[in-house]
Order: structure tokens, then C-alpha cells, then sequence
């Protein structure tokens, strides 16, 4: 997936590189992006895995896809600014969807909801990687 992904052949989809918190060593993984209200959004289906604990450790993140790279410092979202984006993720990201209570359909407070079982990511570009 993540040779895919990096081929740009999966929509909204780059390559996340972090480093391990406890190992520093690099660690890649597929990741979906929102585009919401003109900004860029990382969205963690799964909760708090690694990628996730890496990302908050360091307070950066670098976004590949196809031969571009950049990097990015994250922020991350109070559950009222992850709702909307939670709701607009499940619209784009359909293979993470059962990993969600609210459905593609609910109304943004079901998203609201959900918000701590699935951090969010404000990212702000701090130039090219």
C-alpha cells in the first residue's frame, strides 16, 4: 500500500514519516488527508498507534507523494475543530469507515463524539523535506 500510496495513485493518500519516539528510527505510513476549511488535516482511523505517539513526540511530520516532499508541524485538534473533519474523512477514506460508530451520513456532533477515539491533526507547512 504504502508503494501506492507514494505513486500517488491513491486519492487524498501520502506517505507519513516519522521518526520512533524510543528507537529513531524513520517509520512510514499510508495516511489520508483532509482538506478542510483551507486547511490540511491528518486523521488517525485507528486511535492512538505509533505513527500517532512518534508524530506528538516530535510536534512534526513529513507528508510524501509522488516525488514531493514536505514537512509540517502538527497541532493537534480539540474534539469540537476534529468533528467536521472526522465527518468529511469518512466521506473520502471508505476502507477505515467500520472502524467508526458515527456513519457517513450522522451529523457532525456523532463525529464530535468520536473525536477521542481518533486524533487530529492541524498540519502547517514549514517548507519542502
Amino acid at each position: 500500500m504504502t508503494a501506492f500510496t507514494s505513486g500517488g495513485l491513491v486519492p487524498h493518500s501520502y506517505v507519513l514519516t516519522t521518526l520512533g519516539h524510543r528507537t529513531g528510527l524513520t517509520r512510514r505510513n499510508p495516511v489520508t488527508v483532509v482538506d478542510h476549511d483551507r486547511r490540511l488535516w491528518l486523521v488517525a482511523p485507528y486511535g492512538a498507534v505509533p505513527w500517532v505517539h512518534n508524530a506528538r513526540n516530535a510536534g512534526r511530520v513529513t507528508l510524501t507523494r509522488r516525488r514531493g516532499s514536505r514537512t509540517y508541524t502538527i497541532r493537534e485538534a480539540s474534539a469540537q475543530e476534529a468533528g467536521p473533519v472526522l465527518q468529511r474523512y469518512v466521506q473520502i477514506a471508505s476502507a477505515t469507515r467500520r472502524y467508526f460508530q458515527a456513519d457517513r451520513n450522522d451529523p457532525v456532533e456523532r463525529f464530535v463524539a468520536e473525536a477521542e477515539h481518533h486524533p487530529v491533526f492541524e498540519l502547517t507547512s514549514i517548507g519542502a523535506g
